[in-house]
């Protein structure tokens, strides 16, 4: 279970930086029971489609230098001109090639998979890396009385009287046919023993597919637990990822300043600004070439809305004044937005009046549109 840490009791999952930090460290979830399981049945099923294969190589070989050895040297005991013993040896590393070259690469593969898969391919020098804490005595009496400890030990005897059993039981049911073998040939003595060598691996293959399904599931419930935080750590860790709150605080009040200055430089270039008359002010653009509605390209409240006035006023931007669609634009649309189509008629009639007034045309500003708080 997971431990006491600074801060209290570890109740808190890990976080995803926490997860990073530890995998750097060579830290990941792994059970090697899945790797071992996947060796042995991957192997035992490789070699029964080449077992043949293999006895037919290893027949040759033999019946050929069988055959050599009773008339085909020179005179000087040489074969073409090679000592039999050199030949012998490039022809036997060639046959193993052949026989085994597939079993070792399909086992090879199938370990750094299984491996692999577990650890997403993780790749790290730091478990290399020689630690004083793994020579502390103290500590290692710690690691041997743990969960964990009593689980593998408790694994180990399951599997060593499981491959006892799985043996002895199919050795003792196969003991008429061993008997029979007395008058057969070494070739069929062979696939006897052969086949009598497949079937107990399997049976031991699925004795450990079952194991290392028990041993995955509980190596994570292991890690996930080791992982856990405890809520001051997970406090502390966003506090460093997020900073120091003061630190945070003056961050947010540059970057609000920081938008204040721009939408005070977009009011210039607004078409009208709807006032309620001080304490709210939204200015208003319309370009029917860029845009499908009105946007809002500045809105303030209080002393805000005055700076938006005076600067609307120095640009020569038209004020309107009206009380509840000022209020209702402040509350319900954010600046760079369009307003929502329950106010196009009010803000219609605004920009009408505008784009009149700017025309020379006579207007009268009167709203028809109701606007709802």
């Amino acid at each position: 279970m997971a431990k006491d840490g600074p801060g209290g009791e570890r109740t808190e999952k890990a976080t995803g930086h926490k997860r990073a930090e530890e995998r750097k460290k060579g830290h990941v979830m792994k059970s090697t029971d899945v790797v071992t399981a996947a060796f042995i049945v991957i192997t035992f099923m490789v070699l029964r489609f080449t077992v043949r294969l293999i006895l037919i190589e290893s027949q040759t070989l033999l019946s050929e230098w069988l055959t050599k050895a009773g008339h085909g040297f020179n005179a000087d005991g040489t074969i073409d001109g090679l000592q039999p013993f050199s030949i012998f040896i490039i022809e036997l590393l060639e046959t193993v090639i052949i026989t085994a070259g597939i079993t070792l690469t399909t086992t090879m593969l199938i370990t750094v998979l299984a491996t692999g898969i577990q650890t997403k391919f993780l790749f790290t020098t730091s478990q290399m890396k020689p630690k004083l804490s793994k020579f502390n005595p103290i500590k290692g009496m710690q690691k041997f009385f743990n969960p964990n400890a009593f689980f593998e030990q408790f694994k180990s005897l399951i599997k060593m009287t499981i491959l006892v059993i799985i043996a002895f039981t199919e050795i003792r049911s196969r003991i008429p046919e061993f008997i029979s073998l007395y008058d057969s040939d070494i070739r069929t003595a062979l696939l006897v023993l052969g086949d009598t060598i497949f079937t107990i691996a399997m049976q031991i293959a699925v004795a450990f597919v079952v194991i290392a399904v028990i041993d995955f599931y509980w190596q994570r419930y292991r890690f996930e637990e080791d992982m856990k935080m405890t809520k001051q750590e997970v406090k502390e860790e966003y506090k460093n990822m997020e900073g120091d709150p003061q630190i945070k605080g003056k961050r947010k009040s540059i970057q609000q300043k920081m938008s204040l200055q721009r939408m005070m430089k977009a009011i210039p270039e607004a078409d009208v600004i709807i006032r309620n008359p001080t304490h709210y002010a939204i200015a208003v653009k319309y370009d029917e070439k860029k845009t499908s509605a009105p946007i809002v390209v500045a809105k303030g409240k209080d002393r805000v809305a005055l700076r938006i006035i005076d600067i609307a006023r120095d640009a020569g931007v038209m004020l309107i004044e009206n009380k509840p669609l000022a209020r209702v634009l402040y509350e319900k649309v954010d600046i760079d937005r369009e307003i929502p189509s329950e106010l196009y008629q009010a803000v219609a009639e605004v920009l009408a009046f505008v784009f009149k007034l700017k025309k020379g045309e006579p207007a009268v500003y009167a709203p028809k549109a109701v606007v709802e708080m």
